[in-house]
């Protein structure tokens, strides 16, 4: 019998009906778009992150946008992304005719690697014809970035820090989230996701008060918020004054009563998937090339159990024989895509990412794999060549 890559029914029922329960709540409600639930996830939301502000959005593609339209990111600016990600990091920046510069990536973690961060934006600096405006870090396979190594890198430069926390949130460094050291993180709550809602969703958060309130206009066409009508009035419903260009990208309301629930239970899954991502690493260590590698003082989230092997394809085809779902996360590194080819690249090139192209594969992962099954992909792997 095939094993499930990621059981999302295993979590409903494991549940219990909450999530049926509040789905009818908000349909009952009838407060479709932007209703209560949107406000009371953010609330939730912006505790668990340790945020001053949440704000709901459509996705995670529009949360990484928000803050480029707030900042006024347009031609002429670079944007430094790793390429070893999914397309959304980088897809943004072309939007507002910006152009992403790719970075390289650690050998260790996936994410970007700050010493070629730094190489790139000098490299950047001494052309001339970009100016460095925003870093986008990566919390790849639900890893944090190095965070403070990045963030001193931001600051001489001058330079704003987005958290691309899509596949990590709520992982975080010593026991601080990302937000600590980035001006904005973003995350999607795709229901693959770790906390996955039942269609697409996204969010920010963020520190600034006028940083959000600005996302919070852009995220409803423009609208007007507190700081635009400060000492004025009106004759017609401020609703319908739009003082910026904007987007339709909320958060429906349905979406969010489904996130209340999962949240409530999304530290306690964090616990299992670090459990179940140790026995991996106990079990598959002498038969692998490597084990996930997280840093001391981190704690991922494990959005995936990524790991490298010499013949990883070999690997892949053997698993399917023996009913073990894999997946390679990210078989063409964005630089070398065709959307992006043209788009320049840090230095001396981007030899880690174009090395792990051909070695990373993944393993099912999620909060309700029992050891059983896990026992079963663990042998499975532990058989091939054998």
């Amino acid at each position: 019998m095939t094993i499930p890559f990621i059981d999302l029914q295993a979590q409903r029922l494991r549940l219990g009906g909450a999530i049926e329960a509040a789905v009818q709540e908000a349909v009952v409600g009838g407060a479709w778009v932007m209703g209560p639930q949107v406000r009371q996830f953010e609330a939730d939301l912006a505790a668990f992150g340790k945020a001053k502000h949440a704000l709901g959005c459509a996705n995670g593609t529009d949360a990484l946008a928000l803050p480029l339209m707030a900042w006024g990111i347009g031609r002429g600016d670079a944007v430094f992304v790793p390429s070893f990600t999914f397309a959304a990091t980088a897809e943004i920046v072309p939007w507002f005719d910006a152009e992403p510069v790719f970075v390289d990536v650690d050998a260790r973690t996936y994410n970007m690697d700050p010493g070629h961060l730094e190489a790139a934006i000098e490299a950047t600096l001494k052309e001339g014809r970009l100016k460095p405006r925003v870093v986008i870090a990566v919390d790849l396979f639900g890893q944090p970035a190095d965070y403070p190594a990045i963030k001193a890198i931001c600051d001489r430069h001058g330079l704003k820090l987005i958290a691309d926390s899509a596949q990590g949130f709520g992982c975080t460094l010593n026991g601080d989230h990302p937000l600590k050291w980035a001006d904005i993180t973003t995350t999607s709550f795709f229901p693959a996701k770790p906390l996955g809602c039942y269609g697409d969703g996204g969010a920010v958060l963020a520190d600034d008060d006028d940083l959000a309130q600005l996302i919070d206009s852009i995220r409803v066409h423009g609208k007007a918020v507190a700081r635009d009508l400060e000492g004025k009035t009106f004759d017609h419903d401020p609703k319908y004054l739009n003082m910026r260009i904007g987007l339709n990208s909320r958060l429906d309301t349905i979406q969010a009563a489904v996130l209340i629930e999962k949240l409530k239970v999304f530290g306690d899954e964090i616990d299992m998937r670090n459990r179940i991502a140790a026995r991996y690493n106990e079990g598959l260590r002498p038969h692998v090339a490597a084990v996930p590698d997280v840093p001391q003082g981190n704690v991922s989230n494990w959005a995936q159990y990524t790991l490298e092997h010499d013949d990883r394809d070999g690997l892949a085809a053997h698993l399917k024989q023996q009913g073990v779902p894999t997946a390679v996360y990210y078989p063409i590194p964005l630089h070398l895509q065709p959307a992006y080819e043209m788009y320049p690249r840090g230095p001396q090139g981007l030899p880690v990412t174009e090395r792990l192209k051909d070695r990373v594969i993944s393993l099912p992962m999620h909060a309700d794999l029992d050891e059983a099954t896990q026992d079963r992909i663990i042998a499975a792997v532990a058989t091939f060549g054998k």
